[in-house]
């Protein structure tokens, strides 16, 4: 226990002083005259001796008496060295000035010689207690993790007596509070906090495989597009060989040049051979100058099953468009194709091979993955009533399609004509869907002597679904030589929450250049909306090559969700597709009745059994207003690596099952920059002082120069204490019981 010293203080002003003295005097002269007149009685000198205590205890209570006791340090100062124990500190880059030549050591390795009391202790200081602290995270494994707030808050609370703190660190934090909030509360305490910095802050000499994107299918005997990114730092371009093995197996490979400082993104083709379970891994090989070999490859796993996409395309008129986009899509195994052609010129609907007589039932409706609505609007055409309305939609129709996209997560791809009928539509259920605002007053189009060409946005350029030339810089010039159109749809702007892909090379409106290519999300299914119908134009001179390209992925893109997991009554699929630990998963579930109308009301139920066997079950909601039939829910996974999901309907027996691979945070990537910035401002908010590894000895003197911690003082509140107010009132009672036992009035 340390030292206590006590002392009595008054808190009042000099008025109150000075007037509490006059009280006192006036009081005493009052009571001593009154004892006189009494003849000097006994009873009469106790009771106003007992009113003159009493007057000078509240001339006491208003000066605000105090008790200060102040304790000295009951043991000695603290010097706090905390120093990071997360993954991050593996990285290599701490390069020995003094021999280049050496290999790299890990920042761990580096402070390893500062975690001795002699380094830190000064020889003049001989009461300073030296403490080490390893810190990561608070999460599990903690070492996956860096919370500097969590650390730092711990080591103020943990020791009461701190004359500092040093902090051993590459200053990457990425969970937790931002330590700005640890470090004012060490400046309110006015404990410095003397930051080291540890590793490097410019790139060192690397290549690096920095993403590989993949979609968690692939359909057996379709090619598939494996886009990757490479980052080279070396200082120099390098010619980088670029492999592609399936199961450990290389497949393709290809050479690609990485400018200096740089990256570049490219892809490599597959095309599945089987159904199964298959593991990509892209890879590159170490360079001699390299530094960091770690992370030169990344594995993904894709599973392979077959395919085939249930399409629908709804045509007025057999435009070139429509000729051509039917003969795509009918040529693709992939696809099961079905047409519905009105045709107002005609006293039918076109027929043949896979056309349809009519509009689908909702049943029916709901077996197509993709609805491409071509130039139709809502109403009856006039030119033969007698076909009770069979050329264009019906409201109960638009909204069928409008459920299908938003509850049975389909694709609907909206081409507008010259006819102008997609007007119609913004006031039908579908004018939600409508990704673009198109201009009422040119319900025709736009038509042009001049071709217009299509130029990619920032957003397009980076999309998969614009895609058809086989680099990024090639696919940009592709779509800038696609032959061009003279006619588009009058669109004023896209809608917010919409991604615009492509645009007019030329043609604005006051919201900027004519959007052509727009998507959208809406409930669980996507929209498309294609501004131009002569994208069969594509074909001059190089045939199916980019038209068919185009549409296919648009197909798949949209039908992607529908096909994740499915059985006869019930398909399951979630977002995002590749998750990692802790993210939100949204589940959702399509049921069918016996009679394969949806589900309206039930339980269904998603098993969520974990890597480690542990499993969970997720209740899904039925769905609201437009989501008949789907049911909805979230899972938070909590482990790396492949999940089993088994969704399960109470009502009608039906079930489901897929996997999930679930990828792990990696927060703590080796081979980031050391942020120095951040330790910096650590010490410049606590007052300390940031310095490298090298300069650890300069801090010495600091630490030498630090003052003890003052002493605690406990301040307690006489004249506010409930013991004081005791008194008080039992002398006034005294008072009162005095005065009736004397007879005074």
């Amino acid at each position: 226990m340390g030292e206590q010293q006590g002392s009595l203080e008054f808190f009042s002003s000099g008025f109150i002083l000075g007037f509490g003295l006059i009280v006192v005097i006036v009081a005493g002269i009052l009571c001593w005259l009154a004892w006189q007149r009494s003849g000097y009685s006994m009873k009469t000198g106790v009771l106003e001796l007992l009113r003159f205590v009493l007057i000078c205890l509240v001339v006491v209570t208003l000066n605000q008496p105090e008790w200060l006791q102040t304790r000295l340090p009951d043991q000695r100062s603290t010097l706090a060295v905390l120093w990071d124990t997360s993954n991050s500190m593996k990285t290599r880059d701490v390069v020995d000035t003094q021999d280049i030549s050496t290999e790299p050591k890990s920042r761990a390795e580096t402070i390893q010689p500062l975690m001795s009391e002699n380094v830190w202790k000064p020889s003049d200081v001989s009461d300073l207690n030296v403490v080490f602290e390893p810190f990561s995270s608070q999460l599990n494994p903690a070492e996956e993790a860096t919370d500097l707030n969590a650390g730092l808050s711990h080591v103020l609370d943990r020791h009461a007596n701190l004359r500092g703190v040093v902090l051993l660190s590459d200053g990457d934090w990425n969970v937790g509070n931002s330590p700005v909030e640890a470090a004012t509360k060490f400046r309110m305490k006015g404990v410095p906090v003397f930051t080291v910095g540890v590793g490097s802050e410019v790139p060192l000499p690397d290549l690096e495989v920095v993403s590989v994107d993949v979609p968690i299918y692939a359909v057996m005997n379709k090619q598939l597009r494996i886009p990757f990114v490479v980052r080279n730092t070396l200082g120099q371009d390098r010619d980088v060989s670029v492999t592609l093995s399936v199961n450990e197996k290389p497949t393709h490979s290809k050479v690609v040049r990485v400018p200096a400082m740089n990256q570049i993104q490219d892809n490599m083709v597959w095309t599945p051979p089987a159904i199964g379970d298959w593991t990509l891994t892209v890879r590159i090989p170490r360079d001699t100058e390299e530094l960091v070999a770690e992370n030169n490859e990344i594995s993904v796993p894709i599973s392979v099953h077959l395919e085939q996409l249930k399409v629908l395309v709804i045509e007025s008129y057999p435009r070139w468009e429509y000729r051509y986009l039917r003969n795509a899509l009918e040529r693709d195994p992939g696809v099961e194709l079905t047409c519905l052609l009105f045709h107002p010129e005609l006293p039918d609907v076109g027929g043949g091979r896979g056309y349809i007589n009519s509009f689908p039932t909702t049943n029916a409706l709901s077996r197509y993955d993709v609805v491409f609505l071509g130039d139709v609007g809502i109403g009856q055409e006039q030119n033969y009533p007698e076909r009770d309305g069979l050329s264009s939609l019906t409201y109960q129709q638009a909204q069928d399609l409008r459920q299908l996209v938003s509850a049975q997560a389909a694709g609907l791809v909206f081409i507008p004509g010259r006819t102008g009928r997609h007007d119609s539509l913004m006031s039908s259920p579908l004018a939600d869907l409508y990704p673009v605002v198109l201009d009422a007053t040119i319900p025709y189009g736009v038509g042009s002597s001049k071709r217009g060409y299509f130029s990619l946005t920032q957003l397009g350029r980076g999309s998969l679904l614009t895609r058809i030339g086989e680099t990024d810089e090639g696919n940009s010039e592709v779509w800038r030589t696609l032959p061009g159109f003279y006619w588009y749809a009058a669109v004023k702007r896209a809608k917010v929450g919409t991604e615009t892909l492509a645009v007019h090379d030329r043609a604005t409106t006051p919201s900027g250049r004519v959007p052509l290519i727009v998507t959208k999300t809406y409930g669980a299914g996507k929209v498309l909306f294609m501004g131009t119908d002569t994208a069969w134009r594509w074909r001059q001179g190089v045939e199916d090559k980019y038209h068919y390209r185009f549409w296919s992925q648009v197909a798949r893109w949209m039908a992607y969700r529908r096909q994740m997991a499915q059985a006869e009554s019930m398909r399951l699929f979630y977002s995002p597709d590749r998750p990692h630990v802790d993210d939100v998963l949204a589940l959702n579930a399509n049921v069918s009745d016996p009679l394969g109308s949806p589900l309206k009301e039930g339980s269904v139920v998603v098993q969520a059994i974990s890597p480690s066997g542990k499993t969970q079950a997720i209740r899904l909601r039925p769905g609201e207003g437009d989501a008949v039939g789907l049911f909805t829910g979230a899972f938070v996974p909590k482990e790396a690596g492949n999940y089993r999901l088994v969704a399960s309907s109470t009502e009608t027996g039906a079930s489901v099952e897929t996997d999930l691979t679930v990828q792990g945070l990696n927060r703590e990537q080796q081979g980031r920059l050391a942020r120095f910035d951040v330790l910096e401002e650590i010490a410049k908010i606590t007052d300390g002082k940031l310095v490298s590894v090298s300069e650890v000895s300069s801090l010495l003197d600091y630490l030498a120069a630090l003052p003890e911690p003052e002493p605690t003082v406990h301040r307690t509140r006489i004249w506010a204490h409930p013991l004081w107010a005791g008194l008080l009132i039992l002398l006034l009672g005294l008072f009162w019981v005095a005065r009736k036992v004397t007879g005074a009035i």
